[in-house]
């Protein structure tokens, strides 16, 4: 199937060709949450708090994934993914203008921004989670985890295209650029995404099966639905353990790019590029679990329990020798750090994406959307969290010590902890037979392989 005959389910080019609305997802909020953040800290002279702010309202407002959820069952997707991806691309060219009033007009600049980013979170909620949500609906369960693979890969793809490109433009910095090179992607992300959807959802039907419990009868109010997926043990663990994973996973999002120029002295462009490095590590992470699951059958290489519980432990690891990078700079091999931080999280993130679209199918039926909502809510609170806590904490340990490397050492390794915790609550999570594991939850890793293979 190739995701283009009337009345099929996604194929294998049908799911890469919604993978690209990631690249476009990724192309924008990798400026907004990367590069833009370094530049208000580093040539603006503005509290690290400040983008962990502001990044964190834009993750606050996707707690309204599982409601969107159920409003989007009531239209097609296609209108909710082109509108989404037209109100990132808009907030995300006001979030760069705000940056770089900054630099005259603080005040205002902060202002804007604030509006900016809510607006981002609203458009990365909208267009991504419709996408997931058409993905879930319209694939097959065998390939179900491999999609959503795929998908991630490819939205990782779009913020190493984007790190790597606008790092070689952003140099020599000033905020002019800044506003050119982030209008250009949003355009570009815009046209990326009517083109990736354009009759996809015309063309295409869910399984046979699936379509009669879309249409089984009307849904009930939201926070019945909500409640009886917290209701389901396996549902509610997972979502705990989302939550304090992704707040280790974050806790350096908004740090690392600050780090690289303040102790280490790289330029904007320099250190945008840094961030290429470390989500080039991440799809190499995640290739090497997608390729190992094809060897699940043999071993237990391919186990997805094992490689979420070594991917957490690996990036504790990672973030351990940052911590260490401080007090050692600029003589530490600080890109090798980050390229191992990156492929420890890609290699979690893909085994924890496997489990969750295995996942998502489970419990009671019809709440697929409502499970993947709280999920992605759930991800969303801990990204806004982990940033907003590690800038304050940054801030709070410089003004105490007026010390930035322990301030950075001591949130790297505070972010190490938090991932060894999330390796132990893997461990609950994934109480299942050996068999249903080795069956089930590898599945996803080897479908990709086979996916790859076939697109």
């Amino acid at each position: 199937m190739t995701g283009t005959k009337t009345g099929t389910s996604l194929g294998w080019f049908g799911i890469m060709r919604l993978g690209l609305v990631q690249t476009a997802l990724g192309t924008i909020v990798v400026l907004a949450t990367s590069t833009m953040n370094r530049v208000m800290v580093v040539e603006m002279v503005l509290p690290a708090l400040l983008p962990g702010v502001l990044v964190a309202l834009h993750y606050a407002v996707q707690v309204l994934r599982p409601r969107q959820v159920l409003l989007r069952r009531r239209w097609s997707a296609n209108p909710w993914i082109i509108g989404g991806m037209a109100l990132l691309g808009i907030a995300g060219i006001a979030a760069a203008v705000a940056t770089a009033w900054m630099a005259t007009n603080p005040t205002a600049g902060i202002v804007l921004a604030v509006l900016a980013f809510l607006l981002i979170g609203v458009g990365v909620g909208a267009s991504g989670t419709s996408l997931l949500v058409l993905l879930a609906e319209r694939v097959d369960d065998r390939r179900r985890a491999a999609a959503a693979t795929i998908v991630w890969v490819m939205m990782i793809s779009g913020f190493v295209v984007t790190a790597t490109v606008a790092g070689h433009f952003l140099d020599p910095f000033s905020p002019e650029r800044l506003v050119a090179v982030t209008g250009v992607a949003a355009a570009s992300a815009f046209v990326l995404t009517i083109l990736a959807v354009y009759d996809i959802e015309r063309r295409t039907a869910p399984p046979a099966y699936r379509a009669v419990e879309r249409n089984a009868g009307p849904q009930p109010p939201f926070a019945e639905a909500l409640a009886e997926v917290w209701a389901e043990p396996q549902a509610r663990r997972f979502a705990i353990f989302i939550f304090i994973s992704m707040l280790a996973y974050s806790g350096q999002d908004l740090i690392l790019e600050p780090f690289a120029g303040a102790v280490f002295g790289l330029t904007p462009g320099e250190s945008t590029r840094l961030a290429g490095v470390q989500h080039g590590g991440v799809l190499i992470g995640m290739l090497l679990v997608a390729l190992a699951g094809s060897a699940a059958s043999r071993s237990r290489l391919g186990s997805m329990h094992a490689w979420t519980i070594g991917g957490c432990v690996l990036s504790a690891a990672a973030l351990f020798s940052l911590a260490m990078a401080g007090s050692m700079a600029p003589d530490w091999p600080l890109r090798a750090s980050v390229f191992g931080l990156g492929v420890a999280n890609g290699a979690f993130a893909v085994a924890a994406i496997a489990s969750m679209m295995r996942l998502v199918g489970t419990g009671q039926s019809s709440r697929e959307g409502v499970r993947m909502g709280l999920w992605g809510a759930a991800q969303a609170v801990a990204f806004g969290l982990g940033g907003m806590i590690g800038t304050a904490a940054v801030d709070a340990i410089r003004y105490l010590y007026g010390s930035p490397i322990l301030a950075y050492t001591a949130v790297f390794a505070a972010e190490a902890m938090l991932f060894l915790i999330a390796a132990g609550l893997a461990t609950r999570v994934y109480r299942l037979p050996l068999a249903l594991s080795a069956s089930r939850l590898t599945t996803g890793a080897e479908g990709f392989t086979v996916g790859l293979d076939q697109a």
